[in-house]
């Protein structure tokens, strides 16, 4: 099945921060956007991850799921479960209701890490960005994974 062409956001939960990244509408490059504080108790991630979706007329979110190297939840999963849910809800309340899918992020911000390292970018400036280079290469996965199948 081929999915819908249109833009998607890919998001990377962490406990203090989250990374967000979109992809053009046709599905071929993931590309940072901003990181967003977390917060958990008031809800303001969210709403505003729902307004990027409706400025940005999000067709779907793509949402890491940091399952351990054997494949099980941990306490992150759980996590990232927890906040997926939120999320759709979320963007149920703010009218712009899109799909929320889990996606195996397994090693992301490593790789990110290893990445921005790479070109120098490291100390603070590194984790100004982590976030959003994480929830790149999620998205980018997932993409990559879909247009594949």
């Amino acid at each position: 099945m081929t999915p819908t062409r249109g833009r998607r956001l890919g998001i990377d939960v962490g406990a203090v921060r989250v990374g967000v990244a979109m992809c053009d509408p046709d599905g071929i490059l993931a590309t940072p956007v901003e990181t967003v504080p977390r917060d958990a108790e008031g809800g303001a991630d969210v709403r505003r991850i729902a307004a990027l979706v409706a400025e940005h007329d999000v067709v779907g979110v793509v949402l890491g799921l940091p399952r351990n190297l054997r494949g099980e939840d941990g306490p992150a999963a759980v996590a990232a479960r927890e906040f997926a849910a939120a999320l759709e809800a979320g963007l149920a309340t703010a009218g712009c209701a899109v799909p929320v899918e889990l996606t195996d992020e397994r090693m992301t911000t490593v790789v990110a890490t290893r990445q921005l390292a790479g070109r120098g970018v490291r100390g603070r400036r590194q984790r100004a960005v982590i976030d959003q280079q994480a929830a790149v290469a999620i998205l980018q996965g997932w993409l990559d994974t879909t247009r594949g199948t």
